[in-house]
């Protein structure tokens, strides 16, 4: 019950009347727009459509009233004229038809351009949102914004849109042309019409409210699903698989109840108009009918007369004209209510404030030129910062690799501070090696190197410069990163391995792959390097799978290396091979390691213990060891990392 409740607090919807956003249709209208040529097509298609419609119901008066009945008193019949009628009626039909087929092909390819550029627009907008959006939105709901929300816009703009703009020229058409037969007839009809929407007006409150909700439980439902599928291993092993149908019973019975709610009141409308439409039909018979025979004083918009039976028959077709066009737009304006949802659910992932990035330092390849540094469009291992300067003139400033930390604060919410005064110095070439607990704050302190979080207070240099002052894609080009959690790719062993650098050579990376130690076991796979992995190179081992990591960070060959737990799935064996590569990988760079494993961390230069986002101990091995702190205390088993 709890859960349900939650559910509808943070769907941010109440069951109160729910209009459509302006600003999401105009959005909507805006992408439209741009196929004016093709809308132009649409539109007079349609026109020709409905017009052919009400044409053919009108010409039923001329065919009944002046051939059919004339016929019906002449002892020999001529049937010539009557043929020809019936032909030009024939043509007039084969020109609706070809114009509805036309504008419904013309929509379709106007719809999936429409949705092209919404995908690409929405796929560029998220790879500049920081990553505390991933942290915090379930990457199932994310992924739904690409396929049930578009899905929903999709049938909006191929069918809702032209049937509705369709119908909307239809019943123009044809209620001028009922009251070219008869007024009165034409004002039952209105009256009719009048209250049958108010009926409708209130079923489609309704269903709104539960089109938004059911889309919000969806992307809750797929992104449940998600997190199942990559934690399969884990559900099994520890035998949850109970539990997790548990939850995705009551997830999915969510979605149920909405989407159950939403249909179960759009549903009903169609019959509502088609059971109307046939009342109505009786009606105007029987009314209709009365008028005729009593002789009532017809007026039209042509002028006054008898209702003659030729009249009555048209105007019986032209109210299922009139009917049908209302019924059809009741049935779309579901669609159109759960697009509209999905609509808003995109733009506001598309309005998510991107990263913001103020930077105007920028790395670039160099060489020395006569003493004097410059930039070159080669790689050639050198690099360089790029300080554009006010007056117009640059200078460039060899990258060493020293990192520093002035007093610095960081929480990942305002109010939870979670790094404590964290001053640090790494020093060109150095290994700095952090040791402590799980939620020491480690990884944290990696994390504001690379500013995927941006600092609470205090000052990050590097080589001098303070991080802010450097555009984030080229500080984090410097910094080559090999996690704990490995992301391969769909693609071939060496295209994982280019992923570290695009213009890479197949010789570079092969010589990474050996730097790495990872070459030997390349070899061994079916294709070697062009063997295709996929499903995140789920057919290796997860220590087959972090050398590949290793590797690629080798590729990219930056000047500064942050190394997260990058050996700990990695048997003992294993890691003194991979060690010798990491030595020679980390050789000449700065190197910052997060490790459990002690024995991996005793070469560093620095070790810093970190407890509770403070640094409570600093030095290399051998000083830690004889102050015989927490450091002593974790290398001989005292006490132990969490």
């Amino acid at each position: 019950m709890n859960k349900k409740m939650k559910f509808h607090e943070s769907s941010g919807m109440s069951s109160k009347k729910r209009k459509p956003d302006k600003a999401t249709i105009k959005r909507l209208m805006s992408y439209l727009g741009q196929y004016k040529f093709g809308l132009t097509v649409v539109m007079i298609c349609i026109i020709l459509s409905a017009v052919a419609s009400v044409v053919s119901s009108l010409f039923l008066q001329t065919l009944i009233d002046d051939y059919i009945s004339p016929l019906l008193l002449e002892a020999v019949a001529d049937f010539s004229g009557l043929l020809k009628v019936i032909l030009i009626m024939g043509v007039i039909y084969i020109v609706g038809i070809l114009s509805a087929l036309i504008y419904n092909r013309v929509m379709v390819v106007i719809a999936q351009g429409v949705l092209k550029k919404i995908r690409d627009e929405m796929f560029s907008h998220m790879q500049t949102l920081p990553i505390n959006y991933f942290d915090t939105h379930n990457h199932g709901d994310v992924m739904s914004h690409y396929t049930n929300d578009t899905d929903t816009l999709r049938q909006m703009i191929a069918q809702s849109i032209p049937q509705i703009f369709s119908s909307v020229i239809t019943v123009t058409a044809v209620f001028f042309s009922m009251l070219t037969l008869s007024v009165w007839l034409t004002l039952f009809v209105v009256i009719f019409v009048f209250i049958t929407f108010k009926v409708i007006g209130k079923i489609t409150e309704k269903s709104g409210v539960y089109f938004v909700k059911q889309q919000q439980a969806l992307g809750d439902l797929n992104g449940y699903i998600e997190e199942m599928i990559n934690g399969q291993k884990v559900v099994k092993v520890f035998c949850h698989e109970e539990k997790t149908k548990e939850v995705f019973d009551e997830k999915n019975e969510q979605l149920c109840e909405n989407a159950t709610a939403a249909h179960q009141f759009a549903n009903i409308l169609m019959p509502i108009m088609n059971n109307m439409g046939y009342i109505l039909y009786v009606l105007i018979a029987i009314v209709g009918g009365i008028l005729g025979i009593s002789g009532a004083n017809n007026v039209s918009l042509t002028g006054t007369g008898i209702l003659t039976l030729g009249m009555i028959a048209s105007f019986l077709q032209l109210s299922r004209s009139f009917i049908m066009p209302l019924s059809q737009v009741s049935q779309q304006l579901a669609s159109i209510i759960m697009a509209l949802a999905g609509a808003e659910r995109i733009f506001k992932l598309m309005d998510e404030k991107s990263e913001i990035d103020n930077g105007y330092v920028t790395l670039v390849n160099a060489r020395y030129s006569n003493g004097i540094l410059t930039e070159t469009s080669n790689r050639t291992g050198l690099w360089a910062w790029k300080h554009p300067h006010e007056d117009g003139s640059v200078t460039y400033e060899e990258v060493k690799g020293e990192v520093r930390f002035y007093d610095v604060d960081f929480g990942y919410e305002e109010d939870k501070i979670v790094l404590h005064n964290v001053t640090l110095y790494a020093e060109p070439g150095q290994k700095i090696a952090f040791v402590g607990a799980t939620g020491a704050g480690k990884t944290t302190i990696t994390n504001l190197i690379n500013r995927f979080y941006d600092i609470a207070d205090g000052k990050i240099r590097y080589d001098g410069i303070n991080i802010n002052k450097i555009k984030k894609s080229d500080l984090r080009r410097s910094l080559g990163i090999v996690l704990q959690d490995v992301n391969l790719f769909t693609g071939t062993v060496m295209e994982n391995l280019r992923y570290g650098k695009l213009d890479a050579t197949d010789e570079e990376c092969i010589a990474a792959a050996k730097l790495a130690n990872a070459d030997s076991f390349i070899r061994m796979l079916p294709e070697g390097y062009n063997t295709m992995l996929s499903g995140d190179g789920s057919g290796l081992s997860q220590g087959q799978r972090q050398l590949l990591s290793i590797a690629r960070a080798a590729v990219a060959d930056p000047p500064v290396m942050i190394l997260d737990e990058a050996t700990s799935s990695i048997d003992t064996r294993t890691e003194a091979i991979v060690q010798q590569g990491m030595d020679a990988l980390m050789h000449g760079r700065t190197v910052f390691v997060i490790a459990h494993r002690l024995s991996t961390v005793q070469n560093s230069d620095v070790i810093m213990v970190l407890e509770s986002g403070s640094i409570i101990e600093r030095g290399n091995h051998e000083k830690l060891i004889a102050e015989k702190g927490k450091y002593y205390q974790l290398y001989t088993g005292a006490f132990e990392l969490e």
